[in-house]
């Protein structure tokens, strides 16, 4: 099941939330929960200032009715997807550079990484990991498959 949630404060309190619909929050972040990077770098980011006006939804558990009109499973889990409030999906670096903006720690490094040229020389690193991450997913479900009943 997808829980929306809105992301751990930096403050004392940091109980999960419930968004009272993805229209209050300024972004919603799909994210691939069964990645073991994935989720240390979405964890970092939910405790950070501002993760409180995003919706965090984990697209490896969540209902495919959870991501929304144009985004499915498969869709989601290939690549990092944000959408905008106005209903836009935005993927890939750019989406991380959406993401940065809307937490105050950040934002310099997404109007960095929003600047002329460097988002798509950022899109190309980011399919080079892409193409290593497989490998930690892989590893990651082996254990499981490899037990015997």
């Amino acid at each position: 099941m997808c829980a929306y949630t809105r992301g751990v404060q930096s403050s004392p309190s940091t109980a999960l939330l419930p968004v009272r619909s993805r229209d209050d929050a300024a972004l919603t972040i799909y994210y691939d929960g069964a990645c073991p990077v994935c989720s240390r770098e979405i964890a970092a980011y939910r405790r950070q200032s501002g993760a409180h006006r995003c919706v965090w939804i984990d697209a490896s558990s969540c209902a495919e009715s959870a991501l929304g009109p144009g985004l499915s499973r498969d869709r989601a889990l290939c690549r990092f997807h944000v959408r905008r409030q106005d209903g836009v999906l935005v993927d890939g670096m750019r989406g991380f550079a959406l993401l940065w903006r809307a937490l105050p720690r950040l934002a310099w490094a997404g109007r960095i990484a929003s600047f002329g040229p460097i988002p798509l020389l950022l899109d190309v690193a980011y399919r080079v990991f892409l193409r290593i991450r497989v490998l930690w997913r892989r590893a990651r479900a082996a254990p499981a498959s490899r037990k015997r009943p």
